[in-house]
């Protein structure tokens, strides 16, 4: 049976005091849930903040994003082996605001997301149209590229170890969300397209969406069948919003 999970995604947001009331309110409230799991993406700063206060909870963290290198001279850069001293369990890959904001491609998600799973980390591998690509017409090749090149690059066994997140670019921050059933479609297309390799694999792969999820909405995202919770922004730094999208999870 696939997992679900509902990953926060901070971006960059947080100060020490805020970030400290945050994961203590998220720690309070939430429980531990069969078949269910939390985390929270934060900040490099504030990896140990996160790792000192959750420890022991009922939810986990990880980081935003990670080096496609082990080590060497590359400034300003972290790696996966570091995450882990900080017990991370998850890594975001991929993330269409390091696609379009600093030039990541295709290539770069596929090598990130070998280094991920080199360091013992899950990666939560990103991957969707923009609007221009929507109203083309060209959802599915956009997607079927990305996914191709993530087999490409580690082999289909890699998605094993690993989550996938739908995220529709012009949905992110816009106020705009996809529908359920366009989520579902989006979802079923990159389950079919991964089958084709590993019917396995596929059928156990989490699928997240990652597209203005909020509290909302979550419920009816969360029970279309290709969907296995959700990869959320805004929504994640505000605790009571959080929360409530991980009881509708709970709930699917």
């Amino acid at each position: 049976m696939r997992g679900r999970l509902v990953v926060g995604n901070w971006k960059m947001h947080g100060e020490l005091a805020a970030t400290a009331r945050l994961l203590q309110a998220l720690k309070a409230a939430l429980t531990p849930v069969e078949g269910c799991a939390f985390a929270v993406c934060v900040p490099f700063p504030y990896l140990a903040q996160a790792a000192e206060a959750l420890r022991g909870s009922a939810l986990a963290w990880g980081a935003q994003d990670l080096s496609e290198h082990d080590a060497g001279a590359f400034t300003g850069e972290v790696s996966g082996n570091m995450l882990r001293d900080f017990a991370c369990r998850y890594a975001i890959v991929g993330h269409s605001e390091r696609r379009t904001l600093h030039g990541e491609t295709d290539r770069t998600a596929g090598a990130k997301l070998g280094a991920a799973l080199r360091s013992g980390l899950t990666p939560i591998v990103c991957v969707g149209e923009t609007l221009a690509e929507r109203e083309r017409g060209d959802t599915e090749a956009v997607l079927a590229r990305q996914i191709d090149a993530l087999l490409q690059a580690q082999g289909v066994g890699a998605l094993a170890r690993s989550l996938l997140a739908y995220e529709p670019v012009w949905a992110i921050g816009t106020g705009h969300t996809a529908t359920p059933d366009q989520a579902q479609r989006a979802h079923a297309f990159i389950r079919g397209r991964i089958a084709a390799a590993d019917a396995a694999i596929a059928a156990d792969l989490s699928v997240l969406y990652g597209g203005s999820v909020k509290s909302s909405n979550a419920r009816e995202l969360f029970s279309m069948p290709d969907v296995d919770g959700g990869l959320i922004g805004g929504a994640s730094l505000a605790a009571g919003d959080f929360l409530a999208i991980c009881a509708a999870l709970s709930q699917r």
